[in-house]
């Protein structure tokens, strides 16, 4: 069993290590809390909240391309139950430069949006409570 208080990281490559960046940092209003050059022919770049116990890392291998989303359901999804902050979110996004998408699955369109970033993956913001 992994332990209550272990940190998670949701790490991907990119072909647009800076302006993913960019556009996550600025979208879901995190901070970036580490990059790295050149490490072992990577750079990299890890975002998220110092508070929260997990963060998001955008990989670069240098002369390696890794092009776009291999489907359209490849998904992070924030359940945001509190509506002005939900609203505040999806501005957020649009500003971000994310796109607005109809959800590869409809579910995700009853009470959320769906953003897709240049890289062809997507971020749902749903606008209810996580319960189990």
């Amino acid at each position: 069993m992994i332990p209550k208080n272990a940190v998670i990281r949701i790490a991907r490559p990119t072909d647009n290590l800076y302006a993913i960046g960019k556009m996550y940092i600025e979208g879901l209003g995190f901070e970036l809390l580490a990059e790295f050059e050149g490490h072992n022919e990577f750079d990299g770049l890890i975002i998220g909240n110092k508070n929260y116990s997990y963060h998001l890392e955008f990989t670069h291998h240098h002369k390696v391309t890794v092009g776009r989303s291999p489907t359209s359901d490849n998904l992070l999804v924030f359940y945001i139950p509190n509506v002005d902050q939900w609203e505040q979110a999806c501005k957020r996004m649009e500003e971000a430069d994310f796109v607005l998408m109809s959800s590869y699955n409809p579910y995700w369109d009853l009470i959320g949006k769906t953003f897709e970033d240049i890289d062809g993956y997507r971020v749902v913001l749903q606008n209810q409570e996580w319960t189990n």
